[in-house]
């Protein structure tokens, strides 16, 4: 949520050097090769193993999307602070497939709500993770990316457009003033964000998006201690833990949780508090 930007500004990529990047692109992907990158062993590989261990089959069309948009991240990055990870492994792993490990818990939520086409808000979305990740896999969701820094926002955009990416929202603002907005607060069957917060800090952030009987996915590490300690923040927010599922990203050593909490009632109107509260002031 840290609005400090010392970037510069960087060129966009042109419509020409975009359709040069999806004709260099296979039309057709060799399960078996793979596809390879200039900057490593390519993502393609890492897709075809682990996006099926996580229940979320890729076409190919949807593997070329993911190409393109590791391509898109890298460039952006030399110009522009948006991740540290830019190997194809390491984008592939702990940016694509962890935003993918949501797919399942989304599927039974259409499955629970009887219609595919669920909205979901990405808080603090950042490079667009998992936003952007889930939106391709599942073309059907109507996705809203918010982010804090406009620079990033405008970076989102070029991808969706890149990708052809429909039924997309961008959302320049901060957590807390979003909450507060009578157009965003409430209107979502799910909320998510993978940022690095405290899980009561996360709920205060997301649960004021989400409508009566929708849920936040709350995307952690091991995080048996903040769940136990996230009770008061929870309810007073409106929420219930439904679940928590705990598992290893497929293919490393990465723990991870994924705590699903339903909204039962109304988030109170004193919540989110004004920016910077609930990370200075936690509900506890």
């Amino acid at each position: 949520m840290d609005n400090k930007d010392k970037t510069i500004h960087p060129k966009r990529l042109t419509k020409a050097d975009i359709q040069k990047i999806k004709e260099s692109l296979p039309k057709r992907l060799d399960i078996k090769a793979g596809s390879k990158s200039e900057e490593g062993g390519g993502i393609t590989p890492v897709l075809e193993t682990y996006a099926p261990e996580i229940e979320v089959p890729l076409s190919a069309e949807m593997i070329n999307a993911f190409n393109l948009y590791a391509h898109m991240l890298r460039e952006k990055n030399k110009v522009m602070n948006l991740t540290a990870i830019v190997d194809d492994n390491g984008i592939a792993m702990r940016h694509f497939v962890d935003s993918l490990t949501l797919g399942s818990f989304i599927s039974e939520e259409q499955v629970q709500q009887g219609h595919k086409d669920l909205t979901l808000i990405d808080v603090g979305t950042g490079a667009g993770f998992p936003g952007i990740p889930l939106k391709i896999s599942m073309p059907v969701l109507r996705v809203t990316l918010m982010d804090s820094l406009a620079k990033r926002v405008n970076f989102l955009k070029e991808v969706c457009q890149a990708l052809g990416l429909e039924d997309m929202k961008f959302i320049h603002s901060r957590a807390e003033d979003g909450g507060r907005d009578k157009n965003l607060r409430q209107k979502y069957d799910i909320a998510t964000a993978r940022a690095v917060a405290a899980l009561p800090v996360l709920c205060e952030y997301c649960l004021p998006f989400v409508k009566k009987g929708g849920i936040f996915l709350a995307m952690k590490g091991r995080s048996e201690e903040e769940v136990g300690s996230s009770g008061k923040a929870i309810s007073t927010l409106g929420g219930v833990i439904e679940k928590v599922e705990n598992f290893t990203l497929p293919g490393t050593d990465m723990e991870r949780s994924v705590i699903v909490i339903r909204k039962v009632k109304d988030t109170p109107a004193a919540y989110p508090r004004q920016a910077g509260k609930p990370s200075k002031d936690p509900l506890l």
